[in-house]
């Protein structure tokens, strides 16, 4: 398993000056690229990290996780020399779970002290994950059907059957990640978490998305958007300008 930095992390719109980086994990068979307007949204003051995971875009024939504890240690290998400055995490989905494991692990590469918060977006608390169908090892129509009711499929991916299919094994272990995952024992975090949900969305209501309370002894504030699942490419300026928001305070602090 390769993890040169460049591999695994993607600076759109590099701002090797910005005092506050901040590390985006997609949803379940995203890559690198669904964070690509955010760099340059983001930038001077704030460096978007856009992680790349094994199974997709130019790692595609890396073999794709299926627990988000075998990936974080080859993602933190990699991303050790861009944790050199206060840091936030983001993740999406099923990056939500391999975001918030890499915020609990970070101290094996970097100081922990820099981490200044994480942003987990349409997912549930990890104990109230629902009880949604499991998809991962369903049968093949029964899964791309399963796809197409979250509606966060690109279009010239689903109209494109060879290449669906080739990037099945992907997509299935992205699945397992998001329906198996259990956190094991380890401390709480202790930087603030927030909590973004959209309203239409049913996989993560803001109830469940208040239980994120539970994995820190920091604040925990839930933020509802309009949208659905993919509320934060959906409504991608208005997610932002929060995030900025949010983080202002981080940068203002770094640059006294």
């Amino acid at each position: 398993m390769r993890t040169r930095t460049s591999d695994w992390a993607v600076r759109w719109t590099p701002a090797p000056d910005a005092p506050l980086r901040l590390f985006c994990v997609p949803h379940s068979g995203g890559g690198a690229a669904t964070f690509r307007r955010w760099a340059g949204y983001l930038a001077p003051e704030i460096e978007v990290v856009a992680i790349r995971l094994p199974g997709r875009e130019t790692m595609f024939r890396e073999p794709a996780f299926h627990h988000a504890e075998e990936a974080v240690p080859p993602l933190l290998d990699a991303v050790a020399p861009l944790l050199d400055r206060p840091f936030a995490w983001l993740g999406h989905s099923m990056g939500a779970v391999v975001a918030f494991e890499a915020c609990r692990a970070v101290g094996r590469v970097a100081d922990p002290g820099l981490l200044r918060r994480l942003v987990v977006a349409a997912r549930p608390a990890p104990h109230l994950a629902g009880d949604a169908p499991v998809l991962h090892d369903a049968p093949t129509e029964e899964f791309l059907a399963g796809l197409d009711a979250l509606n966060g499929t690109p279009a010239e991916l689903r109209a494109d059957e060879r290449m669906l299919r080739t990037f099945l094994p992907t997509l299935r272990a992205d699945f397992h990640i998001v329906e198996t995952y259990a956190p094991g024992p380890g401390p709480l975090l202790e930087c603030p978490v927030s909590a973004y949900g959209g309203r239409g969305d049913a996989v993560a209501t803001a109830e469940q998305l208040a239980g994120w309370s539970d994995y820190t002894s920091g604040p925990c504030a839930v933020e509802m958007f309009p949208g659905a699942h993919f509320f934060v490419h959906e409504h991608r300026e208005l997610v932002l300008d929060r995030i900025a928001a949010l983080l202002a305070p981080v940068r203002e602090a770094n640059a006294r």
